[in-house]
C-alpha cells in the first residue's frame, strides 16, 4: 500500500447563507487510489470538489495537495490536476482535436499533437479527432471530457459524475477508461458518483458524506465485509423457518419475503452455520444469496 498522501482535507468548512454545505470535513486520498466520493444530493460533494479545484474558497480548514498547501501553491498544484466537473463544455463547431489543443494550452504544460492523439486514443475517439463536437453523442462528449482532463498528463484526476446520463454500455466504457488510467497509467483518481455500483466496481477506498460531514471512510471491500448483509434464503416452508430463526436472531433482523423466501440480516461468515442449522432442522435450503452492495451500505449510512 502506497502511503504517499495526494489529497489531505482537514476541518474543511463552507457556508452559503444559513446553509452549512461542508461542516468540518476530513479525509485523505493516497497515491494510486481510485477514491469514491459518495453522498446524497446536497451532501456537499460538489462544494468540496470546487474547493479542492480552487474554484471557490473555503471558510476555514486545510487543503493540502501533493503535500503542498493549496492556498500558497495554487498554480503549481493545478498544473498537475485534470478535472471533469459535471457536464463538460466544448466549442461545438470545432473539432475534438482543436478543442483539446486549446484546452491543453490552458494547462500550463506543453501539449502537442502526440499528447492530444494519445488522449483521444485512450478514450476511443481517435477516429473522430477531426469531427465537430456538435456531431458527438452525449457519451462521446463525456469521453472527450476525460480526454481534456488527461491531455496534459496530470498525476491526479478529479471526476465529478463522469458517467452522468450514460446508458449501460456508456457506463461500462467509462469504467474501463477509468480503470485503465489507474492501472496502466498510474493516475490517482477521486471520483464522485451517484451510480454506486460503478464505484463498487472501481474504487479501492471511499468516503460517504452527509450534510457536509463524514459518515464513514475506508477500504471499500473491508467496509462492505464489515457491514451486515441481507441474506436472501430460498427454502421449503419459509414461514416455519422464520419461527426457527426468530429464536436465534432479533425479530427485526429476519422477515418473510414470500412463501419460499425469507431475508436475514447477518454477516457472510455466518451463512454456512445458518445453512447447517436449517438443514439439521429438516428444511430444504435451495440457495442463500448475499444481497449486500454499496448501494445498501450507502442507504444504511445516510
Amino acid at each position: 500500500m502506497n502511503d504517499e498522501i495526494f489529497i489531505e482535507i482537514k476541518a474543511l468548512r463552507k457556508k452559503y447563507g444559513g446553509i452549512q454545505a461542508v461542516n468540518g470535513l476530513d479525509f485523505m486520498v493516497m497515491k494510486g487510489d481510485i477514491f469514491g466520493f459518495l453522498g446524497p444530493n446536497g451532501a456537499g460533494k460538489s462544494t468540496t470538489i470546487r474547493m479542492i479545484l480552487s474554484l471557490i474558497r473555503p471558510d476555514s480548514g486545510l487543503i493540502n495537495i501533493f503535500r503542498l498547501p493549496l492556498v500558497k501553491n495554487r498554480k503549481r498544484i493545478l498544473t498537475d490536476i485534470g478535472a471533469l466537473v459535471e457536464e463538460p463544455r466544448f466549442y461545438e463547431y470545432m473539432s475534438a482535436y482543436k478543442n483539446l489543443e486549446i484546452l491543453g494550452k490552458l494547462s500550463g504544460k506543453r501539449v502537442g499533437k502526440k499528447e492530444i492523439m494519445n488522449a483521444l486514443s485512450l478514450t476511443g475517439l481517435e477516429n473522430r479527432s477531426g469531427s465537430p463536437v456538435k456531431t458527438f453523442s452525449h457519451g462521446m462528449k463525456q469521453r472527450l471530457g476525460i480526454a481534456q482532463a488527461i491531455v496534459h498528463d496530470p498525476e491526479l484526476l478529479i471526476l465529478d459524475e463522469p458517467a452522468n446520463g450514460l446508458d449501460p454500455r456508456g457506463m461500462k466504457d467509462m469504467r474501463e477508461i477509468i480503470l485503465r488510467l489507474n492501472q496502466e497509467y498510474g493516475k490517482t483518481i477521486l471520483i464522485s458518483s451517484h451510480i454506486l455500483k460503478e464505484i463498487e466496481l472501481m474504487a479501492n477506498r471511499m468516503i460517504i458524506i452527509n450534510k457536509g460531514e463524514k459518515v464513514v471512510e475506508g477500504n471499500v471491500h473491508e467496509l462492505l465485509d464489515a457491514a451486515k448483509l441481507d441474506l436472501r434464503i430460498e427454502i421449503s416452508d419459509a414461514a416455519k423457518a422464520l419461527e426457527l430463526l426468530e429464536k436465534q436472531y432479533i425479530k427485526s433482523d429476519v422477515w418473510l419475503e414470500s412463501e419460499n423466501h425469507l431475508v436475514l440480516k447477518a454477516s457472510k461468515a455466518e451463512a454456512p452455520a445458518i445453512n447447517k442449522s436449517l438443514v439439521d432442522a429438516g428444511f430444504s435450503v435451495y440457495s442463500i444469496t448475499p444481497i449486500n452492495s454499496l448501494e445498501q451500505y450507502f442507504l444504511d449510512n445516510t
